[in-house]
């Protein structure tokens, strides 16, 4: 930890007072957020932790999870907890994985090495971004789960083609294609802070791209055109299941199934895109009616809590993903505080279950969501 906030240019006296000795010491997600902005530069916690506009979707994300009440039964003979599930044909040991997040190596040295090796540790699987900064090969030699790889379509068509070739040689199981961002949102905090990624670190997965996906400046916005011929021409030659992140609208969910995507994962990207969306358990029922079971409906979003999970998976969600929470444990600890955000998670999800009289994931439905 000493060395961490010496990497970060802060001294002891600046962290003693509110960074714990060890992550185990970090008992809930929200600690190992304020142990991140002990330790991160403002910069760098700003771009990690800040939304779009005035950051009233990122708000409610939270906000709606915490205004549903649950409804527990008792005397339940619960035997041996249960929190398996499966997606994609591999079995997860919990409902949860970690959404694609750029340029990891901002929160820790180790950056998606470390995030790989934690996630390794609880059977979760990694969304690696397009944006990383540790090529995908360098992330699956060190991993010990399966890893998906986001993936943001280039205007540069051949050479997103070449990038999805180059996920699937490296053994990426499935691609996760971002479809909520022609143009990236008004990240204020981040411009306030003045944000920039560090002298030193690449973005391995983008070097010799030849055109801009988008321009956004006070005199001109450009968008990317991305439109569905281009999701559906890249199911068609990828070797790997597709799915679709940024679905909000049930209509898109229909249309992305038709189009052969393998998942749906419903998200407003964490509010970091379009200020004043709806929040993502908000619009999970209607999503997963528009599907009907055809494929598995994840989400994110908010999630900071074992009691979130029950709550999705009540609302029909197959699994949810958290991002910011694992960059906060790396922040932390490295591997070691990645991994023990997602223990945190799993206790608090096993918790929730007794206490609701729930011995499996199964059994999970809006019973357990308080009437009214």
């Amino acid at each position: 930890m000493a060395g961490l906030s010496l990497l970060h240019k802060k001294t002891a006296a600046e962290t003693a007072q509110t960074v714990p000795d060890r992550p185990t010491d970090i008992v809930s997600l929200q600690d190992a957020e304020a142990v991140a902005r002990a330790l991160l530069p403002a910069d760098v916690f700003a771009y990690i932790s800040g939304g779009a506009g005035d950051e009233l979707t990122m708000r409610w994300n939270r906000e709606r999870f915490d205004a549903i009440r649950l409804n527990p039964r008792v005397l339940v003979d619960l035997g041996a907890l249960d929190t398996t599930t499966t997606l994609l044909g591999r079995s997860l040991p919990v409902p949860l994985l970690f959404a694609p997040t750029a340029s990891n190596c901002i929160a820790h040295p180790e950056g998606e090495l470390a995030v790989a090796r934690g996630a390794g540790a609880t059977g979760t699987t990694y969304v690696l971004s397009t944006g990383t900064t540790t090529a995908i090969e360098d992330v699956i030699k060190v991993a010990t789960q399966p890893v998906w790889f986001q993936l943001y379509i280039q205007t540069d068509r051949q050479f997103t083609e070449n990038l999805v070739r180059r996920a699937e040689a490296a053994g990426a199981e499935a691609l996760c294609i971002t479809v909520d961002a022609p143009v990236p949102g008004a990240r204020n905090r981040s411009e306030r802070a003045r944000f920039t990624l560090p002298a030193g670190l690449k973005e391995p997965m983008l070097q010799g791209i030849k055109q801009r996906d988008s321009v956004v400046s006070l005199d001109e916005v450009i968008p990317a055109r991305i439109v569905w011929r281009d999701i559906e021409a890249l199911i068609s030659f990828s070797k790997r299941p597709v799915l679709l992140k940024g679905i909000m609208n049930p209509a898109d969910a229909d249309r992305a199934v038709k189009a052969g995507a393998a998942g749906i994962i419903v998200s407003n990207h964490g509010g970091r895109n379009l200020d004043t969306l709806p929040a993502t358990i908000e619009v999970l029922p209607a999503i997963v009616a528009a599907v009907g079971g055809r494929v598995p409906v994840l989400m994110d979003g908010g999630v900071r809590r074992g009691t979130d999970i029950v709550k999705a998976i009540a609302y029909g969600a197959t699994a949810v993903l958290i991002g910011r929470p694992y960059l906060y444990g790396l922040a932390a600890g490295g591997a070691a505080g990645v991994t023990h955000v997602q223990k945190i998670l799993r206790k608090e999800l096993r918790m929730a279950m007794a206490l609701l009289g729930l011995r499996n994931l199964a059994a999970i439905n809006r019973s357990v969501i308080w009437p009214g």
